[in-house]
């Protein structure tokens, strides 16, 4: 497509050879790579002469010797144009292996072609039109004190958080967090002893927590450490709410020790069997901090993530924040304001709470003869528990479809040896996947 004249363009003039020579190169280069692509309009000779600081004749000159070449055109009243013949480089492209994979069940995003396009829209329309002139400026390292004063009603009325504006910090995703407190803290951090490895991998150092059916067994927390790491809503990725005995347990030992709970509620909303599990922060805001994302509930994209800090904690987070984390966007910020406070983000977890509801009663009965299904009362992945781990998700990636096996979750000191497989019914392809993989399930003993 054609594109204005006026354009800027790095050409670099460096090398062997005469200025003209060089001038021609560094065009002849930008158009074989497409960097210039066909139908780009360039440059009048006089204002490229002029952005480079050097004669017009050059330009004049090396336009020709590219026109006579082919990689240009010239027609009088259209300017130099890159000529259409030129083919541009072939796309990059993936992996042989990730070119086969039709179906990807691994455990990652929500199904983000629900994102609500419409409202969020219209959020953005209001929240600029609303926004002061301040809010255009370098920003605040804590965050909007419009999406800070959202966030801080809706987590206390949905989550049962008990925060206010002035505690609530804003970063760029979990590992933003992790990484601060991590500068913070003295290691070694404990960690469930089944969770995401990229998790464990931001810390220092980090000691296994056991696990099983009422959640990470706090009880065992050691005295000589100070800090521990906890998905109380939703075990990640074995499924299981914390038990109330362990919740208390957690912020026992906190107090005994004087040290932190850090609590991922990464997808406390999404609960099927009754209302959310309250967050074990609104049990001691002084020694819980309360982690949590828009990556579940609305998209990963928007890199938004917020945490609740006991008051201690506030100017240590912020004197690392302004030096080490980029801002996040301010429209994004005051867009997701404005979504929290119209009701459309309550809206829009109702509407996928149901959808993923019925996703995962489809993969329960389809599994049913195959396999016994766990971690199902909330969030977007449930666990198959089978001994034919590896034989599985080899058999299905042959099919074309990839799997998380339980293992891969496994804290690499834990001496637990369960095995099985976690499926993300919430993932896009899940719909289209489900009588693939059942038949997989089949042709395994």
């Amino acid at each position: 497509m054609e594109s204005w004249a006026n354009l800027d363009l790095h050409l670099d003039l460096s090398g062997p050879g005469g200025l003209r020579h060089r001038l021609t190169a560094s065009l002849r280069d930008a158009v074989r790579s497409a960097r210039l692509p066909p139908g780009t309009r360039l440059p009048a000779s006089r204002s490229l002469a002029l952005d480079l600081g050097i004669a017009r004749n050059t330009v004049a000159e090396a336009y020709a010797e590219l026109v006579a070449e082919g990689w240009l055109t010239a027609r009088q009243g259209s300017g130099t144009v890159v000529a259409q013949r030129v083919e541009p480089p072939p796309p990059v492209t993936r992996r042989a292996a990730d070119a086969e994979v039709r179906f990807d069940l691994r455990v990652s995003t929500p199904d983000v072609t629900e994102f609500p396009r419409a409202e969020w829209i219209r959020s953005t329309r209001r929240a600029l039109t609303a926004a002061p002139s301040e809010a255009f400026g370098p920003g605040d390292p804590q965050g909007r004190i419009e999406l800070r004063t959202a966030l801080a009603e809706y987590l206390a009325r949905a989550r049962g958080v008990r925060a206010d504006p002035e505690r609530i910090v804003l970063c760029s995703g979990f590992g933003g967090a992790v990484q601060m407190f991590d500068r913070l803290l003295t290691p070694p951090v404990v960690v469930e002893e089944y969770g995401l490895g990229f998790h464990r991998s931001m810390w220092t150092s980090t000691v296994p927590l056991a696990v099983d059916d009422h959640g990470a067994n706090t009880e065992q927390l050691p005295d000589d450490l100070r800090t521990c790491v906890l998905t109380p809503a939703h075990q990640f990725p074995l499924g299981g709410p914390l038990h109330p005995r362990r919740r208390a347990s957690a912020v026992e030992w906190a107090r005994r020790v004087n040290g932190l709970v850090l609590e991922d509620d990464y997808d406390g909303e999404f609960r099927y069997d009754r209302q959310p599990v309250g967050a074990v922060q609104g049990l001691d805001p002084e020694h819980v901090v309360y982690l949590g994302t828009s990556s579940k509930a609305l998209s990963p994209a928007l890199r938004i993530a917020w945490m609740v800090l006991p008051d201690r904690f506030v100017d240590p987070v912020l004197a690392l924040k302004t030096d080490r984390e980029q801002h996040i966007s301010m429209l994004d910020q005051l867009t997701l304001a404005d979504f929290l406070e119209s009701g459309a983000y309550d809206s829009h977890v109702r509407r996928m709470r149901l959808k993923y509801q019925r996703r995962r009663d489809r993969l329960v009965e389809a599994v049913s003869p195959y396999a016994s299904v766990s971690g199902i009362a909330a969030g977007m992945h449930a666990v198959l528990d089978t001994p034919h781990e590896a034989e599985i998700v080899r058999t299905a990636r042959e099919r074309g479809i990839e799997l998380s096996p339980l293992s891969w979750f496994r804290h690499e000191l834990s001496d637990d040896d369960r095995t099985g497989i976690v499926v993300s019914f919430g993932a896009p392809d899940f719909p289209r996947a489900l009588p693939l993989f059942t038949e997989v399930l089949g042709r395994v003993p």
